[in-house]
C-alpha cells in the first residue's frame, strides 16, 4: 500500500508542475503582446510626432510674414506662448504733479523658441519699456484708446530690440517682425 500511496503523490505532483509551466508560457505570451502593442503605439505616434516636426522645419526654412506662422500654429492647434513680465513702475509726465504708473505686461509670443530670444534681450527691452512708459501723461493713458495704443507702441519697442530696425535703399527704417504678437495688460494702475 505504500507503493500505492507513492504513485499518487508523484501523480499530484505532476499537475502543479505543468499548471505552473502553462501558467509561465500564457504569461510570456500575454507579455509579448503588450510589448509589442507598446512598441506599435510608440512607431505610430513617432510617425506623427515626425510629420508635425517636418511641417515646422518647412516653416523655419522659408521666411514667412507672422499671420502665415499663425495660420499653421492654428491648424495644428499648438497653444500661444506667454511670458509674464516683472511689474514696472514710472513717474509719468507730470499734468497736476507727481503722478506714477503701475504696470504689469504678458507678451505673447510666435512661439516657444521665441522665448530664449526675449530672455537674452531682457536688460535692454526692460530699459526700452521704461523709457517708454516714462515719457506717457496719464491723461492720454487712462481711455481705451491710449492703452492700446501704448500696448502697440510696447509691443513695437520690444520688436525692435530684438530684431533692430533695418534701412531700406530709400534710407527710411524698416521695422522688421518680430516675435511679439501681442502684449498685454495684466494690471494698470495710475496714482
Amino acid at each position: 500500500m505504500a507503493k500505492d500511496n507513492k504513485p499518487a503523490e508523484n501523480g499530484d505532483e505532476a499537475a502543479p508542475k505543468k499548471s505552473k509551466k502553462l501558467l509561465i508560457i500564457i504569461l510570456a505570451v500575454v507579455l509579448l503582446l503588450v510589448v509589442g502593442g507598446g512598441a506599435a503605439a510608440f512607431l505610430l505616434m513617432k510617425g506623427s510626432h515626425d510629420e508635425e516636426h517636418a511641417d515646422d522645419d518647412e516653416v523655419a526654412e522659408e521666411p514667412a510674414k507672422p499671420a502665415k506662422k499663425k495660420d499653421k500654429k492654428k491648424e495644428h492647434g499648438a497653444p500661444p506662448v506667454f511670458v509674464n513680465l516683472d511689474p514696472f513702475t514710472v513717474n509719468l509726465v507730470p499734468e497736476t504733479g507727481d503722478q506714477y504708473l503701475q504696470v504689469a505686461l504678458s507678451l505673447e509670443l510666435e512661439g516657444p523658441e521665441s522665448q530664449a530670444e526675449l530672455t537674452a534681450m531682457m536688460p535692454k527691452i526692460r530699459n526700452n519699456v521704461t523709457l517708454l512708459l516714462s515719457s506717457q501723461k496719464a491723461s492720454e493713458l487712462l481711455p481705451k484708446e491710449g492703452k492700446e495704443k501704448l500696448a502697440a507702441e510696447i509691443m513695437d519697442e520690444i520688436n525692435s530690440a530684438i530684431n533692430p530696425p533695418v534701412k531700406n535703399k530709400k534710407g527710411e527704417q524698416i521695422a522688421p517682425d518680430g516675435p511679439v504678437t501681442s502684449v498685454l495688460f495684466t494690471s494698470f494702475i495710475i496714482q
